[in-house]
C-alpha cells in the first residue's frame, strides 16, 4: 500500500451498537487490519462523521468505492468487505482540510445499510481472525517472512521500522496484512486480498504477488548496476586517457589524437590554400585537437577537415594549346560538327595568347544522340584536362548544388565540389548533363543556385554551404547540355554561350557508322574487320528503313542486331568473311519499321506538306483539308494546339478574302463544311509554322488543283498574306532531306539560316523563299512537274 494521503470521501454516523458501524467510503486506498494509516476528509458529510466519531471514541467502518470518480457514493457504489479502523488522531487544518489517523482492528463484511439517516450506517458483521495452528502455518509464516526480507533487500534505502515490524509480527494473517498493505498494487487488488478469508489461500496469494514483485526488483537492480558499471567504465576509461595523455607528454611520446592532429596539419599546409581558408582551417584544427575522440562532433570535424585538405586549390593541369593536335582530335572523335570545333579551337586559342582569360559557359543543344556528352569528353582530350560529369536530370534541391551545412547530419558538399574533389585538379572540364531537366521542390531551386556556378564574373569565390569558405570555379570549364532551350530558365540562359547541334543527315550517319558506330559494335561483339563486313548499301537500308531519329542511338543498337546476329553464325563454326548487303538487312532485323514518306504522299487536291521542329529534331508534316456539304462549319482533328488551331482560321480568312482575286466561287465556303486534319492524331501538334502549308492545302482543296510531292513548305502567315520567319530551320531541312523531299519553301527572312543548314543537305534541295503567299501558290500548283516527279519515283 502507498503511504500517500489520498482524499478521502466520507459519510459517516456515530455508532449505535457492536453491530452498527458507521461507514466511510474511501477511494483509491484499502486499510488491513493492525495497520496505521493517515487519511484526509474534505466533503461536509465526510467531516462531521469524522468529527462525530473522534469525539464518541467510535469506531469507522472503511469501505472501498468500485468507482473512484463518483463524489456522493451509495450503498451500491461499495464494495461489501471492509476494515474496522480506530480514530487515533483527528486534526483541522487552516486550510479547511481534515485529517484522520486511523488504525485497522479487523476485517466485516455488511449485512445491511440503514437508511433515514445523514450519514451512511450498517449492520455488519465482523469478520475475526481465523486461529493459526500447526506446522504448515508455521512454515508458511516463516517462507513469507522470509520473501519479504528479501524483497527490503533489494529496494534501496529500506526504513529499519519497517525491517523490525516484519521480523517481530508474531501471526500469519497480521504479517500478510502488513506485507500486502506496502505492496504496490491496485486498489481493486488489494480489495481482493482483503476479501479472502481462507488464511492459507490469502498467505500463497501474498507470496505469489510478493515473488512477482521480488523478479522485477532484481532485474530493475541488474539493470541499474549494469548502467552503474558503464559509467564507471567509461570515467575510468577518460581518467586513464588523461592520465596516460600526460605520462606520454612526460616521455615526449605523441598519443594517436596527437598525431593525427599533427598528420592534418601537415595537410594543411601542403594544400596550398588561400590565407582566408587556411586561417578557418587552422581554427578548426584547433577546436579538433581540444575535443574528445569519444566527442560526438569529433568525427563530423574530422571529415569536414578531410574534404579542406583533399580539394585541389593549388593543383591545375597544364592545358595543351597545340592548336592542331587539337583540331585533330575533335575530327578524330566527331564527323562534322564544324561550328562547335571552331568555337573550341578559338578557346584554344585565346587561352595560348591570355593564359589569365575566363572559361567560357557553353551550352549544347541539340537532339537526343548527336554526340552531346560525347563531344564534351573531346574537347577535355583536345585541352589535356580531366573530363567529369553532373546529371542534372531529375534533381530537384539546392543543396545537391551548394550542399548542406555542416550542422544536418550526413552532411556532404554539393555536386560541384564533389566533382572538383573527383577530378583532383582546379581546372577540369565539367558538364552540366540534361540541364533542362532539372526540378523544382520545396527544397529550393536548383537552377537558380547554378546562377553564381555559371556566372564567370561571380563564380571566383563560389561558396559552398558545408565548406563555408569561398572557392575559384573561374578555371573550371563548363559545359551544359540540354535537348530544348526553352526549359531552361531565362537568367541561367543568358550566363551561356549557346551552340545548337543540328540533327544529323543520311550521309552524314553513314560516314559516322563507318568511322565510329561499327567499329564500336564489332569490340562489343568480340567480332573483328576481317570477319564481317557491313556494305553502304545495307547500312543506307537500316538507316531509312529502321531508324527516324536526329541522332545515332538507335542506329548503332540496329547495327549491333545485325552484328550479333553474325556472331551467332561465326560461335556455330561457320568462317571466312560474312558479307552483310542491303538484302539481306529485312532477314535479319525483319520488316522495314519506317516507309518512306514519298509513298504516303497521294496526287489529290486538298494535301500538303509541312515541315515541323519536335524536341528530337524535325519532322515532315501533312496537312490534309477535305470538305463536305453543310454550312460552313470549320472542323479541326489531330490533337492540334491553340496556336496551329489559329494558323487554321488565318488561313481560311485569308482565302475567303481573296477568292476573287483566286477564281474561286465564294459561296463555296458557305455551303461546305471544312475538315482540317493532320496525321499522327496521337501527337500533340502546336505552333504557328504551319500556316503556309494550311493555306496551300485549303487552296488546293478548292481549286481542285494539286500540291506538288516533292515539295515541302514551312512559314507563319498573316491576314494580308504575308510569310513570317519561322525557327528550327536547320532541323526541318535535315528532316526534309532525309524524307527525300527535293524542293523546299521558307520564309525569305529565313535567309539568315542558310549557312546553319548543313550543306549535305543544301546540295540535294532546292529552295524556294517565300515573301507572300502568292509566291507560294506559283511554286506548288504544277502538276506536270509533279507528273514527272512521281514517275521518277515509280508512284
Amino acid at each position: 500500500m502507498n503511504a500517500n494521503n489520498p482524499e478521502v470521501t466520507a459519510a459517516a454516523v456515530s455508532t449505535v451498537g457492536d453491530d452498527v458501524l458507521l461507514i466511510l467510503p474511501v477511494r483509491n486506498l484499502v486499510l488491513f487490519p493492525g495497520v496505521v494509516m493517515p487519511l484526509t476528509v474534505g466533503r461536509k458529510g465526510s467531516v462531521e462523521a469524522a468529527q462525530e466519531a473522534a469525539r464518541s471514541d467510535r469506531p469507522l467502518g472503511l469501505l472501498l468505492q468500485k468507482d473512484a470518480s463518483i463524489d456522493d457514493p451509495g450503498p451500491d457504489d461499495l464494495y461489501r468487505v471492509g476494515t474496522v479502523a480506530s480514530v487515533l488522531r483527528f486534526v483541522s487544518a487552516q486550510d479547511g482540510a481534515h485529517h484522520l489517523v486511523c488504525q485497522g482492528e479487523e476485517r466485516f463484511r455488511v449485512l445491511d445499510f440503514i437508511p433515514g439517516h445523514p450519514y451512511l450506517l450498517a449492520r455488519v458483521e465482523r469478520l475475526p481472525a481465523a486461529p493459526e495452528t500447526g506446522v504448515d502455518a508455521e512454515a508458511r509464516v516463516l517462507s513469507l517472512r522470509q520473501q519479504a526480507l528479501q524483497a527490503l533487500e533489494l529496494l534501496p534505502q529500506t526504513p529499519a521500522e519497517l525491517v523490525h515490524a516484519i521480523q517481530s509480527t508474531p501471526t500469519g494473517s497480521a504479517l500478510a496484512d502488513l506485507i500486502i498493505s506496502y505492496m504496490d498494487l491496485k486498489p481493486e487488488e488489494k480489495q481482493q486480498i482483503l476479501e479472502l478469508m481462507d488464511l492459507p489461500q490469502r498467505l500463497m496469494r501474498v507470496s505469489e504477488l510478493l515473488a512477482r514483485r521480488i523478479e522485477v526488483l532484481r532485474i530493475s537492480r541488474d539493470i541499474s548496476q549494469q548502467t552503474r558499471e558503464k559509467l564507471d567504465e567509461r570515467q575510468r576509461e577518460f581518467v586513464l586517457r588523461e592520465q596516460l595523455k600526460t605520462i606520454q607528454k612526460e616521455l615526449g611520446e605523441a598519443d594517436d589524437q596527437a598525431a593525427e592532429v599533427q598528420e592534418i596539419a601537415e595537410a594543411i599546409a601542403k594544400a596550398g590554400m588561400p590565407e582566408e581558408v587556411e586561417q578557418h582551417a587552422r581554427k578548426e584544427l584547433k577546436r579538433l585537437e581540444r575535443m574528445p575522440e569519444a566527442s560526438g562532433e569529433y568525427p563530423m570535424l574530422r571529415t569536414y577537415l578531410d574534404w579542406l585538405t583533399e580539394l585541389p586549390w593549388s593543383v591545375a593541369s597544364t592545358d595543351s594549346l597545340d592548336i592542331p593536335a587539337a583540331r585533330k582530335v575533335l575530327d578524330e572523335d566527331h564527323w562534322g560538327l564544324d561550328k562547335i570545333k571552331r568555337r573550341i579551337l578559338e578557346h584554344l586559342a585565346v587561352r595560348k595568347l591570355s593564359p589569365e582569360g575566363k572559361s567560357p559557359i557553353l551550352c549544347f543543344v541539340g537532339p537526343p544522340g548527336v554526340g552531346k556528352t560525347s563531344l564534351g569528353q573531346s574537347i577535355a582530350r583536345a585541352m589535356g584536362r580531366k573530363f567529369l560529369r553532373v546529371s542534372l536530370g531529375g534533381v530537384h534541391d539546392e543543396a545537391e548544388i551548394r550542399g548542406h551545412r555542416r550542422t544536418y547530419v550526413g552532411a556532404l558538399p554539393g555536386n560541384i565540389i564533389q566533382a572538383i574533389r573527383r577530378a583532383g585538379t582546379r581546372n577540369p572540364v565539367l558538364m552540366l548533363d540534361e540541364m533542362d531537366k532539372l526540378g523544382q521542390g520545396f527544397h529550393g531551386d536548383p537552377s537558380s543556385a547554378l546562377l553564381e556556378v555559371l556566372d564567370p564574373e561571380q563564380n571566383n569565390s563560389f561558396r559552398d554551404n558545408y565548406l563555408a569558405v569561398p572557392f575559384d570555379l573561374s578555371q573550371v570549364m563548363f559545359i551544359a547540355t540540354a535537348n530544348v532551350l526553352d526549359n531552361i530558365p531565362g537568367p541561367l540562359r543568358d550566363r551561356m554561350e549557346v551552340i545548337e547541334l543540328p540533327g544529323y543527315t543520311q550521309e552524314d550517319k553513314l560516314q559516322i557508322a563507318r568511322r565510329y558506330l561499327i567499329d564500336r559494335q564489332l569490340k562489343a561483339c568480340g567480332l573483328s574487320a576481317e570477319q564481317v563486313e557491313l556494305t553502304d548499301a545495307a547500312i543506307g537500308v537500316i538507316i531509312d528503313g529502321y531508324t527516324r531519329e536526329a541522332g545515332c542511338r538507335n542506329l548503332e543498337r540496329e547495327i549491333g542486331a545485325v552484328l550479333r546476329h553474325v556472331a551467332v553464325r561465326v560461335a556455330e563454326g561457320q568462317t571466312g568473311l560474312q558479307r552483310i548487303d542491303a538484302d539481306d538487312v529485312p532477314a535479319i532485323l525483319g520488316a522495314r519499321k519506317f516507309d518512306s514518306e514519298l509513298a504516303m504522299r497521294t496526287a489529290m487536291p486538298g494535301v500538303a506538306t509541312g515541315l515541323a521542329w519536335t524536341p528530337v529534331g524535325g519532322d515532315i508534316l501533312f496537312i490534309e483539308a477535305s470538305r463536305v456539304p453543310g454550312n460552313g462549319k470549320l472542323i479541326l482533328t489531330g490533337q492540334l494546339g491553340d496556336v496551329m488551331k489559329e494558323s487554321v482560321q488565318a488561313a481560311l480568312s485569308l482565302l475567303k478574302a481573296r477568292a476573287d482575286t483566286l477564281g474561286l466561287a465564294a459561296d463555296s465556303f458557305d455551303k461546305h463544311d471544312i475538315h482540317v486534319h493532320v496525321p499522327a492524331g496521337a501527337i500533340p501538334k502546336d505552333g504557328p509554322s504551319a500556316g503556309v502549308a494550311m493555306f496551300v492545302a485549303l487552296h488546293s482543296l478548292h481549286s481542285g488543283r494539286c500540291v506538288r510531292a516533292d515539295t515541302a513548305m514551312t512559314g507563319e502567315i498573316s491576314l494580308r498574306g504575308l510569310v513570317l520567319p519561322v525557327g528550327g530551320i536547320k532541323e526541318k531541312i535535315v528532316a526534309a532531306h532525309r524524307a527525300g523531299i527535293r524542293r523546299v519553301m521558307l520564309p525569305a527572312r529565313n535567309k539568315k539560316d542558310y549557312d546553319d543548314i548543313p550543306a549535305s543537305a543544301r546540295e540535294h534541295l532546292e529552295f524556294v523563299w517565300l515573301e507572300n503567299v502568292d509566291q507560294a501558290l506559283g511554286a506548288v500548283f504544277d502538276c506536270a512537274e509533279q507528273a514527272d516527279a512521281l514517275a521518277a519515283d515509280g508512284g
